[in-house]
């Protein structure tokens, strides 16, 4: 088995939690002290740092939501003062407020020590070409398998996403060894290359790290199949670190959390209660080794199920199943986060259309695609159709710009969306994902 750093990978299990104890203690003590919002939130709990003492005391402490991030935007969740950030990244949130997030150099560096160890597990070193499809930029996934990759001594080729026909000629040309990129990508990457009459022998690729949007074993199977390589399944999310916080080994079956830095627990999403090991329910993590934003419980809504038997691999750290779903309505769309309240935000601002709307989302030709529907209101209803595809292209026009990716508008006749007594339906998700 390959190992970045074997002593720390196959702790002890005891030794493990004085580790992440010790950690606890010092992140509850700086918070308290340096973020208005985490002392005040545990001084209405009735908590105080002396009350964590070890991470049996973890459940003590109040959750932190993306809400929170987004209420306290853009730097007041952070734990040091904002010259001592060298890097800021950020993620799509419920409105129009990006979820911000920071890091000081020791943030970074652990960051790539973290995607260091994640690609070593599955076999990355440093002979390897890394092509990196993921984008770069806010989006935490390009830099953040950059500078992993590097840590590993690796030759990264930072491609950033798009262009597909420059991708697989860069694949091509420069003989990448390992392909970064969201799934769906590496599959729309297949049906290109066919098209264009190269098969998978015509590149040197054995490794795939793929990421940032749910995808199945079926879909794997796919992959490696088309590709002729090794997929492997990396986790993580912009506020907790980025890509890294999780990853699956060459047993290619859970995904290694990297525990030393992120204590993960398992909640029934609508108690908030802690549930036994082996429960399916809701991700919380727990920031440990963080500077610039180390999060409290945070509730990441991503349902999966934690173990901590050791791994045939011989890790002995936390393992998190593959994720299956979601507890909010938030949707994960070529790897960008999509709030159905995003859209409402902007339908808001037009007379001309109702706030009633369906989202559908597709795979086709391995890409997802998102279609929305709103109501128009009477006034226009019978109008020409130029004023309605006008409507229609400032919708699209804002509706991208708020998502951050493209969307197909349609305008529908007044009263024609199903209307809910409960919560309402906005969604109809017809991906085969799971």
């Amino acid at each position: 088995m390959q190992y970045w750093d074997e002593k720390v990978e196959t702790i002890d299990r005891e030794s493990l939690r004085k580790i992440q104890s010790e950690r606890l203690r010092d992140t509850v003590n700086r918070v308290y002290e340096n973020v208005t919002y985490y002392s005040d939130k545990m001084k209405q709990a009735g908590i105080t740092p002396d009350d964590i003492n070890t991470i049996d005391d973890l459940s003590k402490l109040p959750f932190t939501y993306k809400t929170d991030l987004r209420d306290n935007y853009p730097f007041g969740t952070f734990a040091i003062p904002l010259k001592d950030v060298v890097r800021v990244h950020a993620s799509s949130g419920t409105t129009g407020k990006q979820t911000v997030v920071g890091y000081t150099q020791n943030d970074i560096e652990i960051w790539a020590e973290c995607v260091a160890r994640c690609l070593t597990s599955a076999g990355v070193n440093k002979d390897d070409i890394v092509h990196v499809a993921y984008g770069y930029g806010l989006f935490t996934g390009g830099l953040g398998l950059h500078y992993g990759a590097e840590r590993v001594g690796a030759t990264v080729i930072p491609v950033s996403g798009g262009n597909t026909s420059r991708q697989i000629q860069l694949l091509k040309d420069f003989e990448a060894t390992v392909l970064c990129c969201t799934p769906s990508y590496a599959l729309y990457l297949a049906d290109e290359m066919k098209a264009a009459g190269l098969t998978k022998d015509d590149l040197k690729l054995r490794i795939g790290v793929f990421g940032a949007e749910p995808w199945s074993v079926e879909m794997r199977a796919q992959i490696e199949n088309r590709l002729g390589i090794k997929a492997y399944d990396i986790y993580g999310l912009s506020e907790i670190m980025g890509p890294g916080v999780a990853m699956n080994c060459d047993c290619q079956e859970d995904l290694h959390i990297i525990s030393d830095s992120f204590i993960a627990e398992i909640i029934d999403p609508e108690t908030g209660e802690v549930l036994p090991e082996g429960s399916k329910g809701e991700l919380v993590f727990t920031c440990i080794t963080k500077e610039a934003l180390p999060l409290i419980r945070y509730r990441t809504r991503d349902l999966s199920v934690l173990t901590n038997e050791t791994c045939a691999c011989g890790r002995t750290s936390t393992r998190m199943k593959k994720v299956t779903g979601r507890s909010d309505d938030m949707l994960i769309i070529r790897g960008v986060n999509v709030f159905p309240s995003q859209i409402e935000s902007v339908l808001l601002k037009y007379s001309e259309v109702e706030p009633h709307y369906m989202i559908y989302v597709d795979r086709v030709d391995n890409l997802d695609i998102m279609e929305i529907q709103i109501e128009m209101n009477y006034s226009i209803f019978s109008d020409q159709v130029k004023k309605i595809e006008s409507i229609e292209r400032k919708l699209r026009h804002e509706i991208e710009s708020t998502l951050g990716i493209s969307a197909k508008i349609k305008l529908v006749e007044p009263n024609s969306i199903q209307r809910s007594e409960g919560k309402a339906k906005r969604v109809v998700d017809k991906r085969k994902i799971f």
